[in-house]
């Protein structure tokens, strides 16, 4: 009987090191390399294009923490995801449920929904642009037929971050259908079936007692990812609206980048980019430990 584990075999722990060994030097290279760069260039004052730097300790935290437009841009890309989350997931679910159930056509309607989502945002931004124009947008016309009326969605305080938050659910909720519909096909048939000899006869009982608790993975699963994505808009911010007006859609990741490569405040703009690490890593950290408790049907 052989008890020798092959660690302890030097010429097996030799050739295990050199299989994994690119993907630790791609790990270093494209994810732990450059986050530490980013964190370092958080404690200097460099400049984009500056020859030298100076090391300030926590001065560009500081500095951030006491900027009203940084919590302005936090706190409109909470509300963003406030909005988005939600309303893109109970939106792809719903979609999912219609086309598991839809008699035919099922391919169109996969295909039509999941197109945002293949789409390049930035390109989807512009035809977003022209449909909100307030005098000849394709919505404001749609919407005085009925005897409401529309005005500029874009320039209006009030609205423009909820404009882009619809846009958001939008692009989003193809994705989430997508998601939805394998967590839906991974459901036994035989519990429909015994839910439904145990009295749950109509649509909404079996979709209370036996959808809902068992797609709850893939509904945890599906929020953390849709909170990640949210959580990065950039794109319809830097098309439609630069922030404004009057900062009304400044976020995140749009005052990094202005900090950053408009203002060439480097350091300042790597802190920020520190802080949004951080939040999305307690996003990710979330559904990892959250997915640890969760059932695995078969």
């Amino acid at each position: 009987m052989i008890d020798a584990s092959p660690a302890d075999n030097p010429g097996e722990r030799r050739a295990a090191y050199a299989l994994i060994s690119p993907a630790w030097v791609m790990f270093v290279v494209l994810l732990a390399g450059p986050s530490l760069a980013v964190v370092v260039l958080s404690l200097t004052d460099w400049q984009l294009g500056a020859p030298t730097m100076n090391f300030i300790g926590f001065g560009n935290y500081e500095q951030l923490f006491a900027d009203r437009v940084f919590w302005k841009s936090f706190g409109n890309t909470f509300v963003y995801c406030l909005v988005v989350v939600p309303g893109s997931v109970f939106l792809g679910l719903g979609l999912a449920l219609l086309i598991e159930g839809a008699a035919f056509g099922r391919a169109f309607y996969r295909a039509a929904y999941f197109l945002p989502v293949t789409s390049t945002l930035i390109a989807m931004a512009v035809v977003w642009e022209f449909m909100l124009h307030p005098s000849v947008g394709l919505i404001n016309i749609v919407l005085e037929q009925v005897g409401i009326k529309g005005g500029d969605w874009l320039k209006n305080p009030s609205r423009a971050l909820f404009t882009l938050a619809g846009i958001g659910i939008w692009q989003s909720a193809g994705l989430n259908m997508v998601l939805f519909m394998a967590g839906l096909k991974a459901i036994p048939p035989d519990l429909y079936e015994a839910a439904e000899i145990d009295g749950a006869s109509s649509v909404w009982e079996r979709f209370r007692c036996v959808t809902w608790p068992m797609l709850g993975p893939a509904t945890l699963f599906v929020t953390v990812v849709s909170g990640i994505r949210s959580f990065q808009v950039f794109d319809t911010v830097e098309v439609l609206t630069k922030g404004g007006p009057n900062k009304a859609t400044e976020v995140l990741l749009y005052t990094m980048y202005t900090e950053a490569f408009n203002f060439f405040r480097t350091g300042y703009g790597a802190a920020i980019t520190v802080v949004f690490l951080v939040v999305v890593l307690a996003l990710t950290l979330l559904q990892v430990k959250a997915g640890e408790k969760r059932t695995h049907y078969s």
